[in-house]
């Protein structure tokens, strides 16, 4: 045990660890560090639920509207920047809470990440020319045949995620599980801290895919088409950028380029919507150390009590 401690708030989409987190803020010196994939985006701000600009000023989120939606954004670099933005709460004399759903980055941040081959553009080109002619889905396969324990935790249709891992085997003759298992240099030993780890994680599934479907319903209210429409006219995205691959973002996409039904198009919404939050109660299911909590005010009073006050 340390004297220092960060506060690491996990759950699946919906289930209210925003609110939790910006409660706590209300009430104790903490910075927030986003641990999205998508909020690290400028512009996407609808359909990844991003804070208000107003919720933001009160309370500034790290790591968010930190790229334009053209870059790439890796977990490597998500560690660097969120390893600098806990050493920068600390130096603040405050606590670190790192809030978010991207299960990958957690776990990179838990347990760091061991010294994986840079990006190969020739390979990468090679995959993607593969999924264009049969599609990600055999790409997937084709992984899950060499490396099943990495394909086991990437959704057949997640094309970054199995041209990287595809990427490393081919680039390094090891599977990208063999990878993860060498040695690393963990957050408590990187950061000098201990690592609390919180999880809002609701019983009821059905009340989850309620809140999904009023999500969904409210991001189109409030302008989701639109804020799509306005990403598509800068010439540097295009729908197979990982930003553009984001749940929401890729079913919007292709209702724009009259694809897809309306009613069709919130129904995809909302089921890759459920596919995600099912993906995230996976990976908590199988998590060390984990508190749980059922609901936001639960998770609000399990960080104050480790923050000093009942």
């Amino acid at each position: 045990m340390t004297d220092r401690r960060a506060v690491a708030l996990l759950g699946p989409t919906a289930s209210g660890k925003t609110d939790a987190a910006i409660q706590v803020a209300e009430r104790f010196p903490v910075d927030l560090i986003s641990v999205d994939s998508a909020m690290v985006y400028r512009g996407m701000d609808i359909g990844t639920a991003k804070p208000s600009a107003e919720v933001l000023a009160r309370h500034p989120h790290a790591l968010v509207d930190i790229l334009e939606p053209s870059a790439r954004y890796s977990a490597a670099q998500f560690v660097t920047d969120a390893d600098a933005a806990v050493q920068r709460a600390f130096d603040a004399g405050r606590t670190p809470v790192l809030v978010g759903g991207t299960m990958l980055y957690f776990r990179a941040l838990k347990l760091g990440l061991n010294a994986l081959p840079p990006a190969n553009a020739a390979l990468r080109r090679k995959l993607s020319e593969d999924a264009e002619r049969v599609g990600w889905p055999a790409l997937h396969r084709r992984l899950a045949a060499r490396d099943p324990k990495t394909a086991a935790n990437i959704d057949p249709n997640n094309g970054q995620r199995i041209q990287r891992a595809l990427e490393v085997l081919m680039a390094t003759g090891r599977s990208l599980a063999e990878s993860w298992a060498a040695p690393s240099r963990a957050a408590d030993e990187r950061l000098g801290c201990d690592l609390v780890e919180v999880a809002v994680i609701p019983p009821d599934r059905t009340a989850l895919h309620r809140r999904v479907a009023a999500r969904t319903d409210a991001m189109l209210t409030q302008g989701f088409l639109a804020e799509v429409a306005r990403l598509r006219d800068d010439p540097a995205l295009h729908a197979d950028l990982p930003s553009m691959r984001a749940v929401g973002y890729r079913q919007v996409w292709r209702y724009l380029d009259g694809e897809l039904a309306y009613d069709v198009l919130v129904e995809r919404i909302r089921a890759a919507t459920r596919q995600l939050a099912k993906r995230q109660f996976t990976w908590l299911r199988r998590w060390d150390g984990l508190l749980a909590t059922q609901d936001t005010a639960e998770a609000v009073k399990r960080i104050s009590e480790i923050l000093g006050q009942p």
